[in-house]
């Protein structure tokens, strides 16, 4: 389709840089399913892609299958939508996987989470909203006691009978902005506390204070957002990793819980899809794991650079500035 770079990513694979019309009109003709990520993609904060809303709104005439998958778990698939009502963008719940959505999907589907065990929660709303949404209790997140400083060296507040919930079997980390010390301590102390590691002892009725499962949305670094990228979701959960020396379930992409979920409710031909991301370590990286083709964007977080190194495990299939340069594309199909 266009000029091919001479370099090798995994299995040998090229990238193609597309740059004329021609080029993107067979893309567009090659693929019926188009998974996009959001943040560095559609939109830069509340900032929309130039060209964005119009190559959505033709594939969407042309008959394309149209699924909005994102990492980002500070709002849930009803908070993303009213997002996309904001910025023009047409959608339906259902076409929505964010990784707040899928790890309460995946506790409750997956894990089959008791319903007499709770969540500790250091996110946002959006995962406790999906939370609510597969009936799980939780505590933490926004909770006003848990977003309070403590005073210097007092860890008093953490020694009291009330200071942790027994009947929590799980703590889910994702993206905070009001993470505290004292969410970072009670997730810890769940974490490690006797027998925590057991999570197959984890069922309706079994005592609580035993296993405790350790659930991250996504591990990104990093998010784009206006000025950024700035830390995201990998880089807040890094104190748990170090302190309770547990190995996390990982949701979000690259990781495979992230495209179970979307496989469950949207059965598709993995080859006549193709992924549209910003990001080589989780879009490039999920197409690559789930078999699906990949268009990378330079409006986000990785560079051109980046896949023409010699040391890259993955590689895009095709390249463009912005998916706005697919809007070049006349209406005749």
């Amino acid at each position: 389709m266009g000029d091919c770079w001479d370099g090798k990513g995994r299995g040998g694979k090229t990238f193609e840089h597309l740059t004329t019309p021609h080029q993107y009109s067979s893309l567009l003709s090659s693929y019926d399913v188009w998974l996009f990520d959001c943040d560095g993609v559609l939109w830069s904060g509340d900032d929309l892609i130039p060209g964005a809303v119009s190559v959505l709104e033709k594939l969407r005439k042309w008959g394309k299958e149209i699924v909005f998958v994102t990492n980002n778990a500070s709002k849930s698939r009803g908070s993303y939508l009213k997002k996309f009502e904001k910025l023009g963008i047409k959608a339906e719940v259902d076409e929505i996987f964010s990784s707040s959505y899928a790890a309460a999907a995946y506790l409750k589907r997956v894990l089959n989470f008791p319903s007499d065990k709770k969540v500790y929660v250091i996110g946002m709303e959006g995962i406790e909203e999906e939370l609510d949404a597969e009936g799980i209790a939780h505590v933490g997140g926004t909770s006003p006691s848990d977003n309070v400083f403590l005073p210097t060296l007092d860890f008093s507040s953490l020694q009291s009978e009330e200071a942790l919930d027994p009947s929590v079997a799980a703590v889910v980390c994702g993206f905070d902005m009001h993470l505290s010390y004292i969410k970072l301590a009670k997730a810890h102390k769940h974490l490690t506390r006797p027998g925590a590691g057991d999570t197959d002892s984890i069922k309706e009725g079994s005592p609580s204070g035993g296993g405790c499962h350790f659930i991250l949305t996504n591990d990104d670094s990093t998010f784009p957002a206006k000025g950024g990228p700035w830390p995201g979701a990998g880089s807040l959960s890094a104190p748990l990793l170090f302190s309770t020396k547990r190995t996390p379930t990982i949701i979000g992409k690259p990781h495979q819980p992230m495209l179970d979920t979307i496989l469950a409710a949207k059965h598709f031909d993995r080859s006549k899809a193709i992924f549209v991301g910003d990001r080589l370590d989780t879009d490039i990286e999920f197409a690559v794991n789930g078999g699906i083709a990949r268009l990378m964007v330079l409006t986000g977080i990785s560079t051109r650079e980046e896949i023409e190194g010699e040391d890259k495990k993955v590689v895009p299939d095709f390249l463009i500035q912005s998916l706005g340069d697919l809007d070049v594309v006349e209406d005749e199909k």
